[in-house]
């Protein structure tokens, strides 16, 4: 593959990114609609995406359907399972701690990412991604102190569970090139059907009630619960995966600006010591992408 087809695909990727940013300000605006039965709208509406593209194009439905039963197994697992993990966390353990525990799925990533084929992790994919993970710290926690609490231990674990889990997804997507990316709809559409057992069996609360909360919740379908998961398939599978690994560090400081800019936060010392740590570590860990491309150029003149 090109170098200019992996930047187009890393930035395919990276579009993924920008879109979950969006995942906090869109779910205010959902309101006090369960989240297993969002997911389960937005997955579906993702599912409707891929048929439409099936449908426009005349192409076959149950050949998009026809996948390995191992892509199934990873598709599956890997969008709901995390959905389920991420969910059961942040009721069983502190939100904040819960969240940062999750937010070591980039670094899983780029550690996962050693042992693909024709990978090697170099020292500032790591140095890179730890800079921002120490960034995503010192964002969510303002720079104060966390507590683990020895009784929140289920919710830890499966917080843990979630990262992990999203970034053996990703990295594993990678084995799978020959499966097409609009399989992601086939997937999406069991996960949704998983998600409204999950809302009928654990929640209470019904429907969104208002045209703000529909829009919400359709947002998020074509967005970052649904719409962002193609993008994604795409960078995973064609793109730099270590440089998408530190990059996804942007997400929460994306998402913390937004809100800072719909009145839901506000900007602080805190944040600009964040934003410099993330975005300093996702410039390093690009390193090599970056200087080869700058070299290419300099050889083409």
């Amino acid at each position: 593959m090109s170098d200019a087809s992996v930047l187009r695909h890393t930035l395919i990727g990276a579009s993924a990114l920008l879109l979950w940013s969006t995942l906090a300000v869109t779910t205010v605006f959902a309101g006090g609609v369960p989240p297993f039965l969002m997911v389960g709208f937005a997955f579906f509406l993702a599912f409707l995406i891929g048929l439409a593209k099936w449908v426009v194009r005349g192409e076959s439905i149950l050949g998009h359907m026809r996948q390995p039963w191992q892509a199934w197994a990873l598709g599956v697992c890997g969008l709901f399972g995390y959905h389920a993990l991420v969910f059961y966390a942040l009721q069983a353990a502190p939100p904040l701690e819960a969240n940062l525990v999750n937010y070591l799925w980039p670094l899983c990533i780029v550690l996962f990412s050693g042992f693909l084929p024709g990978h090697r992790l170099r020292w500032f994919h790591l140095a890179g991604t730890l800079s921002g993970l120490i960034g995503v710290i010192l964002l969510v926690t303002g720079g104060g102190s966390v507590s683990f609490k020895p009784e929140a231990l289920p919710g830890y674990l499966a917080a843990f569970g979630a990262a992990l889990t999203w970034g053996a997804y990703s990295v594993l997507s990678r084995l799978m090139k020959a499966v097409p990316t609009d399989s992601v709809a086939a997937f999406c559409l069991v996960g949704s059907l998983l998600a409204f057992v999950c809302h009928a069996l654990f929640e209470t609360g019904g429907w969104p009630q208002t045209p703000v909360q529909w829009g919400a919740v359709i947002l998020l379908g074509l967005g970052p619960a649904g719409g962002a998961f193609f993008l994604w398939d795409l960078g995973m599978k064609r793109g730099d995966i270590q440089v998408l690994g530190a990059l996804s560090y942007a997400t929460p400081l994306m998402s913390t600006l937004l809100l800072i800019l719909t009145g839901s936060g506000a900007l602080s010392p805190m944040v600009a010591v964040a934003c410099l740590m993330i975005v300093g570590g996702a410039a390093l860990a690009s390193k090599d992408m970056l200087f080869r491309r700058k070299k290419e150029a300099v050889v083409a003149e």
